[in-house]
């Protein structure tokens, strides 16, 4: 299942601020800020020269995607759809198709992938403290909970009041989708997507080795990797608690949280890989079984997804 897009919008590319290098390996790397951290594109090609304007290409579309469904975005479909009071909202057709993807993920984890979670938030800040939320505060969200809610009729969208989206359980998956699409239709092949851990190899290495990505330690994060896995043509997304939790008598709190009772998910693993398809399968089903909790393991091997996790 993936996300496609049927129409591109009209968009003004920021300044690039982007740095190149050429790895001990011998790509080159693209290295630039968007989707809120480090983004990077490793290209096959004999020099920077050559490269600059393919990891242009994937910086522009990266920064084109966190501009419209970024939450933070004041100009962005999101912001739009948020601050609407009630009143419905006309969406573009590449919006309403990430509409139709996040509803379906909805249906397919019975509920529990849900984007109007998001305003849980005001009771949690995952910041590593030990400052768990007022249950009641928790208790008080839940009724702006709920896609079940929210009155979907493509391409016409309305929450109730107090209500709001958040994309960014799908956002960064998409935008590694999209960047491949841009390069690979100015024929680019051998290169590697990775925007803040999610990642897509558009295809192998010039010599035909695969990219080798590894998978952050979550015990050491930013200080070891687990395990490198070989990439092809595929996706390979990670969710997990290394940056985001709270922890308290012992207990640690992940950011992952279930939209039905507003808090996080018990037992669930402390990071899950999944390598599929397109980057935005493989952050769907790591999603998926993160939210099973105990029962992630279980969950992955029934779909028969190549994967990866830590407890």
């Amino acid at each position: 299942m993936q996300a496609h897009v049927k129409q591109r919008v009209s968009y003004t590319p920021e300044p690039q601020n982007i740095t190149l290098r050429i790895a001990r390996e011998g790509h080159v790397v693209g290295e630039f800020q968007a989707l809120g951290g480090p983004c990077e594109v490793l290209l096959d090609l004999p020099g920077l020269d050559d490269a600059r304007h393919f990891v242009a290409l994937a910086a522009d579309e990266a920064r084109r995607i966190e501009a419209k469904f970024s939450r933070y975005s004041a100009s962005g479909v999101v912001h739009r759809i948020n601050n609407a009071k009630g009143r419905p909202v006309t969406l573009d057709e590449e919006a309403a198709a990430l509409l139709d993807f996040a509803q379906t993920c909805h249906r397919l984890s019975d509920g529990a992938f849900d984007i109007t979670s998001g305003v849980l938030r005001r009771a949690w800040t995952f910041d590593g403290s030990d400052r768990l939320p007022d249950p009641a505060a928790v208790t008080a969200l839940l009724p702006h909970v709920g896609w079940h809610r929210v009155n979907w009729n493509r391409p016409e969208l309305r929450l109730p009041l107090g209500m709001q989206i958040d994309l960014g359980g799908v956002g960064k998956e998409y935008a590694v989708d999209q960047a491949a699409r841009q390069l690979s239709a100015a024929g680019i092949s051998a290169a590697l997507i990775n925007f803040g851990g999610d990642v897509f190899a558009l295809g192998p290495r010039a010599n035909g080795e695969p990219w080798m990505v590894g998978i952050d330690d979550p015990r050491a994060t930013g200080q070891a990797c687990v395990r490198a896995v070989p990439l092809y043509r595929s996706g390979l997304a990670t969710s997990g608690d290394a940056r985001r939790f709270l922890q308290k008598d012992g207990e640690r709190y992940g950011h992952i949280l279930n939209p039905k009772t507003g808090w996080p998910v018990r037992g669930a693993p402390r990071s899950v890989s999944v390598k599929a398809d397109s980057c935005v399968d493989a952050g769907m089903l790591a999603t998926f079984a993160m939210l099973k909790g105990p029962d992630a393991e279980n969950f992955l091997k029934t779909e028969g997804a190549e994967h990866f996790i830590i407890w």
